[in-house]
């Protein structure tokens, strides 16, 4: 009789693990603690919720590693790809969602599946026995974040995600803004128009930087650190770090033309990208941040064309926790300790949702390869998918292991290729095809 997979957490990885398990033969059960326990940062029940951007990044998978892991994804019948393409809206070379139906759509489609079962409520300690997959992202709850650290004997690591506000499309003043992807990129006039851009002259920059930082901002609690993932900072931590750090960040206003003004270079740009199909609905781009709410307004609407803006959102900041993966976790994501727990998505250090249901998928064939009595390899290293895994479970330094997102810099190297920027698109072709070829003849196995 085929054994059950238990997974606790319905976000992107326990969506995707709970899709391939179930493909595979295996029964699944999801344990999901909302809407029963709600969270700072989600605001339904439906899984696979996008509570920061709703932008999947890059979709390039022969020169970005994030696009060579969408392609791998794919290649598995991946769930999170599958859905995000029924739903994708205009972002230039990026993959973005409208991001409810995006989640509705997860969330009906795994409940339709004869092998999938939903059980909503809290679980507050590391089971004893079965086949299980720990899921619970960024927002675990305090209770079973205990027990994993009662368990591993050391204290979880943890960083705060900042959250990016949310603007009304039609409060923003078009006289000022205007529509254009950087460089035009993208192969239709809705992609190369995908954000929306609000110029800064100089003065106007630095009249900025001064507001943010001095506005107020949320304090921690006594004994919290704030130890900032960097691909994730808030604008004012940026904006601490230098004044110019905003304006080679976020706010570069390089490959953009002003329409209203195309003779004068804008000093910085604020992009906003399409949250919604309507696109009634505007995320601005790399803003997230922690300023309380009534300063978030006063400085958010300093920026031109947002002088009148109204906000569907804004932005917060939440605890992110993560475990010690190079010292708990086996190559199979297996917990040393206890190896009938296996662990997936972003509580492993991995960053980004791509990169969470990534390693959901992997871990729930690895799963169900297991519960079959057919074991499954990990993923061969010289993929995305497989680059990743190992850095998390053995290739990263336990004593400074940090959140990372993918990147060619995990890969192997390919003999006889240039070094430096001057080979790099070669170099990341031939990185790309390899891991097509291995990805391709590890599914097929």
């Amino acid at each position: 009789m085929t054994q059950t997979l238990h997974i606790i957490g319905g976000g992107m990885a326990g969506s995707e693990a709970a899709w391939q398990a179930a493909n595979m033969g295996v029964n699944v059960v999801i344990h999901e603690m909302r809407p029963k326990v709600e969270t700072f940062a989600h605001r339904t029940g439906n899984l696979a919720e996008m509570v920061c951007s709703n932008s999947f990044r890059s979709d390039d998978s022969e020169q970005n590693a994030v696009g060579l892991l969408h392609w791998e994804m794919r290649a598995a019948n991946g769930i999170i790809m599958q859905t995000a393409d029924k739903h994708r809206l205009p972002a230039g070379g990026a993959l973005a969602v409208d991001r409810d139906p995006f989640a509705q759509s997860v969330t009906d489609t795994l409940l339709a599946h004869p092998n999938i079962s939903v059980e909503y409520g809290e679980i507050n300690a590391l089971p004893t026995d079965g086949h299980w997959i720990i899921a619970t992202g960024p927002l675990t709850s305090a209770g079973l974040g205990a027990a994993i650290q009662q368990e591993t004997g050391a204290d979880a690591l943890a960083f705060f995600d900042a959250i990016a506000p949310i603007v009304y499309a039609d409060s923003i003043d078009m006289n000022v803004a205007w529509l254009q992807s950087r460089y035009d990129k993208g192969e239709t006039e809705e992609e190369q128009k995908a954000y929306l851009n609000c110029p800064m002259t100089k003065d106007q920059y630095e009249a900025f930087i001064d507001a943010l930082l001095a506005a107020d901002k949320t304090e921690f609690h006594e004994g919290e650190t704030a130890g900032y993932f960097d691909g994730c900072l808030p604008i004012e931590v940026m904006a601490e770090r230098g004044r110019e750090t905003l304006r080679f960040g976020p706010m570069k206003p390089v490959g953009l033309t002003n329409a209203h003004d195309p003779e004068n270079k804008p000093y910085a740009v604020v992009q906003l990208r399409r949250d919604n199909a309507l696109g009634t609905l505007l995320n601005i781009v790399g803003f997230q941040t922690k300023m309380k709410y009534g300063a978030q307004t006063e400085v958010l609407k300093m920026i031109p064309g947002l002088e009148n803006a109204s906000f569907a959102r804004l932005g917060g900041i939440h605890r992110n926790t993560f475990i010690n993966s190079p010292t708990l976790l086996d190559d199979q994501m297996r917990m040393k300790s206890k190896p009938h727990i296996r662990f997936a998505g972003q509580i492993t250090g991995v960053e980004g949702y791509v990169e969470s249901a990534a390693m959901g998928l992997l871990a729930g064939r690895l799963a169900a390869g297991e519960i079959l009595g057919k074991p499954v390899q990990t993923a061969p290293l010289n993929t995305a998918m497989g680059a990743l895994v190992h850095h998390i479970t053995g290739g990263a330094e336990a004593k400074t292991f940090q959140p990372m997102n993918v990147n060619f810099g995990l890969f192997q190297p390919v003999e006889g290729l240039k070094h430096g920027r001057r080979g790099r698109k070669e170099r990341y072709k031939a990185y790309s095809d390899r891991a097509k070829a291995d990805w391709k003849s590890w599914l097929e196995a």
